[in-house]
């Protein structure tokens, strides 16, 4: 069972964004099921004991129920672990699965890290690229399409996945950090100590800078149902944040997707390349 929602966050001159949203509402209503194949880090357990093994999958898939993906070094650029101020390189092997596999470690929150190298997708179907553009949010790259003179079929876009995940070890106190990712999204209270009845914050960073005025999607499952997936959209601020509603017995996934022009080097090459965001969490029962 699939709930859609769109919300627009902002006061002032961020009105000023009302009238593309609504249009963004109704697209996102239409063809939401269809083109947003995200791939996240699923962690077995969002909350461990010191020392117990980290243990978490891979997925991609739709509506925050996808297929599990085995680890392989060629589709990886890094498999990291974020601690307590501190980066370890995680070594995973070829075709493990759960994909993200390390040993246990002390008290804190930690950040699990994995960017995987570029993938080509080939559009025979103009309205599949069009589809996914106007769910994504993605202003002006239509026009844009056609002023470069870009084909409507034959054309190519890469892509690459960059996904985090926190996971809660024994207090679980601590902060996410920004990891240098080429664009992450970043949260600003921790799901697992903080009071976020009022919301959870979370930032969209392109390159380190924020990015203003762009959808993010709020997956949300029950921790221990898999049944019903409810889905929100919201529209970060001047400066790439908005405030998410979460609440506690809940897993989260939060998604973000900007779309930039290629210029091809030799016939065939991508036009375009996109660059996902993703981020996982849970929110404690009380």
């Amino acid at each position: 069972m699939k709930k859609y929602h769109t919300i627009f966050q902002g006061s002032g001159k961020d009105f000023n964004m009302f009238k593309w949203s609504l249009g963004l509402l109704l697209s996102i209503i239409l063809v939401a099921p269809v083109y947003a194949h995200e791939f996240w880090i699923s962690p077995v357990n969002y909350n461990l004991d010191a020392g117990q093994p980290i243990v978490a999958d891979f997925r991609i898939g739709q509506d925050f129920s996808g297929s599990r993906q085995s680890f392989l070094h060629q589709r990886t650029v890094r498999h990291e672990i974020f601690h307590s101020g501190k980066s370890k390189k995680v070594l995973g092997r070829n075709g493990d699965r759960p994909a993200f596999q390390t040993g246990g470690l002390s008290d804190g929150l930690a950040i699990l890290v994995h960017e995987t190298s570029d993938n080509i997708l080939k559009y025979n179907d103009f309205e599949k690229f069009k589809n996914f553009v106007v769910h994504k949010g993605f202003n002006g790259v239509l026009n844009a399409h056609e002023t470069r003179g870009l084909p409507k079929t034959g054309f190519s876009e890469s892509y690459r996945r960059y996904a985090k995940s926190l996971i809660a070890i024994g207090h679980g106190v601590g902060k996410d950090t920004a990891v240098g990712l080429d664009i992450e999204i970043l949260a600003l209270e921790n799901p697992f100590t903080e009071d976020i009845s009022g919301g959870m914050r979370v930032q969209v960073l392109m390159r380190g800078k924020p990015r203003s005025y762009v959808k993010v999607e709020l997956f949300q499952k029950l921790i221990e149902s898999d049944e019903t997936v409810e889905i929100t959209s919201y529209l970060t601020d001047s400066n790439g944040i908005t405030i998410l509603p979460v609440k506690a017995g809940y897993k989260y996934m939060v998604d973000n997707v900007a779309l930039i022009p290629l210029e091809p080097k030799k016939e065939g090459d991508p036009v375009w390349h996109s660059v996902w965001a993703n981020l996982t969490f849970s929110v404690p029962k009380s």
